[in-house]
């Protein structure tokens, strides 16, 4: 009995020397407590250690988790330790040590130095967009089919209470705030939730092409490691950057030359952008201006290695890239170095059925691989598990119009942490707000 326990108190104490090196522990930290700048990396309790976590990437995909081997909790696959991930499994399991990365999750900057395993004083930074902060949606949930306008809803129009034509939005969970394209105000209107009214933070100087105007912005993502917002600006042919700071009166050019619609960032801070005239989407570094065919560049078409108007795009953790091929009324996933892809959702034709989609424009990919699709011209959002051959409705499908049930064309769509769906309603000029149940 003895040497039982002392054989696991070694692999114990080995297993956390080896997290050790590429990753930072939480200690008075409850399981999945914040512990870096990045939202998306909670603490993780090691199991068979008291009161010891370790900070990691949270949002796996539960799906491939395995449990520990044992009373022992040996991971046999290379690269992987045992942590408690209650949300996924009721018994440890073994999760991949790249998602312990400190550079992936830097540690909280702290002056307590005490011990050897207190969190570092010096901080590394990682790039934290809000498309990174994946939701932990149950493949069976299901939302309120009554939504709540959460901004706008007071006819078109350009004052601070209402939009023009809005095309996409994100939430940022650390401020409570939505931040929406404004397209036909040619803005960037920042919304704290539960207020009434919004607050411009890029464009809004009228339709036009000087740095501190937009034309028709299509997307928009936030980038917490420089503090800015990185627009599409669409009409303009054009991506720019612009600080969030105060004081901030215009932007600054990133990639031009571009008919962009869809922009995306993964974890190692490489930008995607969807150009609706090539049929492509290209990878950038920040700062490279011709960027790498990622997606398409075949000419438009229906084949797999072909888009039709590819609009919203969605990039996971292993960097592949999902699209919305609009005209071809279908889903497709491109896996990283991939030469085609695959059809994850629709294409089959254009129409209601629940194999079917019609303009798919907004476009979300949860930790289960669940694909969530604003399927803009039947007038729903709809929930494609992974590998599954139809969809289901999970809000809309009532018809066109302005009821509480209703979208009079579904654009963009978001989740914030808890997975509450917020919906863009373009002709009705407003954002819709779904509970989740």
């Amino acid at each position: 009995m003895v040497s039982t326990v002392v054989r696991c108190f070694v692999f114990v104490l080995f297993s956390i020397l080896l997290v050790r090196v590429k990753s930072q522990f939480c200690h008075g930290m409850s399981q999945y407590d914040r512990c870096s700048p990045n939202s998306a990396c909670t603490c993780f309790y090691i199991a068979g250690a008291i009161g010891i976590g370790v900070c990691g990437y949270e949002f796996a995909d539960c799906s491939e988790l395995v449990p520990c081997e044992g009373s022992n909790n040996l991971c046999l696959e290379p690269n992987h330790r045992c942590v408690h991930h209650p949300r996924c499994h009721d018994l440890p399991v073994c999760y991949p040590v790249p998602s312990f990365n400190r550079q992936l999750c830097p540690p909280i900057a702290t002056t307590n130095t005490t011990t050897a395993t207190t969190i570092p004083t010096k901080t590394t930074t990682t790039t934290t967009t809000q498309q990174l902060v994946i939701p932990n949606i149950s493949v069976n949930a299901t939302w309120a089919q009554n939504g709540i306008t959460v901004a706008g809803g007071r006819d078109q129009g350009s004052a601070t209470n209402q939009l023009s034509w809005p095309f996409d939005l994100l939430v940022d969970d650390d401020d409570q705030t939505m931040v929406i394209t404004d397209a036909h105000n040619h803005r960037i209107i920042q919304w704290k939730i539960g207020e009434t009214n919004g607050q411009v933070v890029a464009g809004g100087h009228g339709q036009g092409n000087r740095l501190e105007q937009l034309h028709s912005p299509t997307d928009v993502l936030i980038d917490k490691e420089t503090d800015s917002l990185i627009i599409c600006d669409w009409q303009n042919r054009r991506v720019v950057r612009w600080s969030r700071r105060s004081g901030t009166t215009q932007g600054e050019i990133l990639v031009d030359n571009i008919r962009c619609w869809g922009l995306a960032m993964d974890v190692q801070k490489y930008l995607y952008i969807s150009d609706t005239e090539k049929d492509e989407v290209r990878r950038y570094q920040i700062g490279d201006k011709e960027g790498t065919l990622v997606v398409g560049g075949h000419g438009q078409g229906a084949d797999l290695n072909q888009l039709n108007w590819p609009k919203y795009i969605f990039v996971d953790q292993q960097q592949a890239v999902y699209v919305s091929d609009s005209k071809n009324h279908r889903v497709m996933k491109w896996n990283k170095d991939a030469t085609e892809g695959t059809v994850v959702a629709g294409g089959h034709g254009e129409g209601k059925a629940l194999t079917q989609l019609s303009e798919p424009y907004g476009l979300f990919v949860d930790m289960f691989g669940t694909i969530y699709v604003a399927d803009s011209d039947n007038n729903r959002v709809m929930r494609w598990p992974k590998g599954a051959t139809q969809g289901a409705v999970i809000v809309g499908g009532n018809g066109q119009g302005a009821g509480a049930n209703q979208f009079k064309v579904s654009m963009g769509l978001s989740f914030d942490r808890h997975g509450n769906l917020y919906v863009v309603d373009e002709y009705n000029h407003r954002i819709q707000q779904f509970s989740i149940e």
